[in-house]
């Protein structure tokens, strides 16, 4: 990463013009109350996304709806903290309330940091402004996300102070915010007022470590030298390692996924320090929000349905999104789907090499995503060479994507490794079976119907074009000349129960664990 110049990073951010035209523009007022002592546990996630505000895929979905379904139980109190992207709509921005300004040290820069608080569906989510870093086009992907990360990470421990409640357990996500941990454990677990947190790191997905240079550990990150080897991996800073190696706890989002991460071939050179610290490291399997992902009141869907109508209504969303996307209609040709980012990761190799086989079918193929430009030019290049059977549509949509899970029969997902996968997950829930890859959170959460008499699925293992070829074509062969077996397929794909309910009793506990 490139230093900046002392003059511009010692510029000191002026107040965001949210602050002054936005929301209230005076500290909120907090009354005193008597205190009751209540058995409720106080969890903070930490996040660099969470929708509906900001996000970019699983991590935004994960923090915008978990947090939900603790505080609809009785023994968490979950809020969230993130930071104040320009991205966040002015719907949402009028509604917060300013609660505070304070000088944020990052190395030798001090920075302005703003807190503004907006209860949304139950929670109470918390917003980091600073418009140097977080007013931008985009969340990621800048040459100085490590001093914005930064920022966010010591801004969250110095604001805690602020929010007027007690937190029990920091819960950081990804790389983004693994510092929160490390910086807890260096300056602040002394701290009056903030002895005693407990810090829980997340994997999401531990193909992105957040790595650095060696020469940037005090002038970027404020970390002395003489920490160095607590945060450095293989020559360089490697703030996920520190993360697993400070933090309270280490969880990740499938229980294979916490398995396979300790193996060279999934762990992306991480294998040693999980290994070492497998004694603190938890699976526990990411749910959806069936709220918002049921076809029975989604208003992106052509007609809604539910398990006693998808039989017929499900055809009519299929002629819908036919029409819509140009293709021949025609309601009982099998239609397959992707939605997923275009990168290698995804599979996206060998559905390459299949591709020509699985269109030999009486198939159509609807691709929806954006990623890699060799990838977005191979599905663009297939519309052009099967113009009544193919769709790639290079875009990032989540209405289209709705109208693709309720309109097609088969989903695809055959990933080299997935630690959760929540597609799967919404693709069941609107009646469309997956074919996927046993790895991850792809083996925990679909099982493989046979003959079409069980599961809820197609599964295969070997990572190639003949595995793939070979659950397509009996995926598709199901769908088209066994009609019963396969109503009676997606009405189990239908009844597997992937909400939160299930995940967020795990987590309840999960907590109390770590607490006592």
């Amino acid at each position: 990463m490139e230093k900046e110049t002392k003059k511009q990073a010692k510029t000191t951010t002026k107040k965001s013009a949210c602050a002054s035209k936005t929301a209230t523009k005076t500290p909120a007022k907090r009354t005193c109350k008597k205190t009751v002592k209540s058995e409720k546990k106080h969890v903070l996630f930490v996040a660099s996304e969470a929708w509906p505000f900001a996000g970019t895929g699983g991590l935004g979905e994960v923090i915008g709806s978990l947090p939900r379904a603790l505080n609809e139980r009785e023994k968490i109190e979950a809020r969230v903290i993130l930071p104040l992207y320009d991205s966040v709509a002015t719907e949402y921005r009028e509604k917060m309330t300013f609660i505070t300004s304070i000088t944020v040290p990052v190395a030798w820069r001090n920075q302005y940091c703003g807190l503004f608080e907006l209860v949304h569906d139950g929670v109470t989510f918390y917003f980091v402004d600073n418009e140097f870093y977080f007013k931008r086009s985009g969340l990621y992907g800048y040459g100085d996300d490590g001093e914005r990360f930064a920022f966010l990470s010591r801004a969250v421990l110095e604001l805690l102070p602020s929010l007027n409640w007690k937190v029990d357990v920091l819960h950081c996500h990804d790389w983004h915010t693994a510092l929160v941990p490390i910086y807890y454990k260096l300056y602040y677990q002394y701290n009056e007022g903030l002895g005693g947190i407990k810090t829980v790191f997340t994997i999401h997905n531990i193909e992105y470590q957040g790595q650095f240079s060696s020469d940037v550990i005090e002038d970027l990150f404020g970390i002395s030298k003489r920490e160095y080897m607590s945060i450095e991996y293989h020559g360089c800073i490697n703030l996920m390692k520190g993360a697993i190696d400070y933090a309270d706890s280490v969880s990740t989002v499938s229980n294979s996924y916490a398995g396979e991460i300790m193996d060279s071939e999934y762990a992306h050179g991480l294998e040693g320090v999980l290994i070492k610290n497998s004694y603190k490291l938890k699976g526990i399997l990411n749910g959806i929000d069936i709220k918002v992902y049921d076809p029975s009141t989604n208003p992106a869907l052509f007609a809604n349905f539910d398990k006693t109508t998808v039989d017929t209504l499900k055809k009519e969303n299929k002629m819908g999104l036919q029409k819509m996307l140009n293709l021949p209609v025609n309601g009982d040709v099998p239609m397959i789907a992707m939605i997923t980012r275009l990168v290698n990761h995804k599979g996206l190799d060998i559905v390459r090499s299949a591709f020509n086989d699985i269109i030999k079918n009486d198939v159509q193929f609807v691709v929806l995503g954006t990623g890699d430009p060799d990838h977005e030019n191979f599905f663009r290049h297939m519309q052009n060479v099967y113009g009544d059977k193919v769709r790639s549509i290079i875009a990032f949509n989540k209405d289209m994507a709705q109208k693709i899970y309720a309109s097609a029969d088969i989903f695809l997902m055959p990933s080299k490794s997935e630690p959760c996968g929540l597609s799967q997950m919404m693709a069941l829930r609107y009646g469309t079976i997956p074919v996927v890859r046993a790895c991850g959170g792809l083996k925990d959460s679909i099982f493989d119907c046979g003959n079409g008499d069980e599961g809820n699925g197609f599964v295969f293992s070997d990572y190639n074009k003949d595995a793939l070829l070979n659950a397509v074509n009996r995926a598709v062969g199901l769908c088209r000349d066994y009609r019963d077996k396969w109503a009676d397929l997606r009405q189990r794909a239908m009844d597997s129960d992937y909400s939160w309910n299930s995940s967020a009793q795990k987590y309840e506990l999960y907590y109390e664990e770590i607490i006592n």
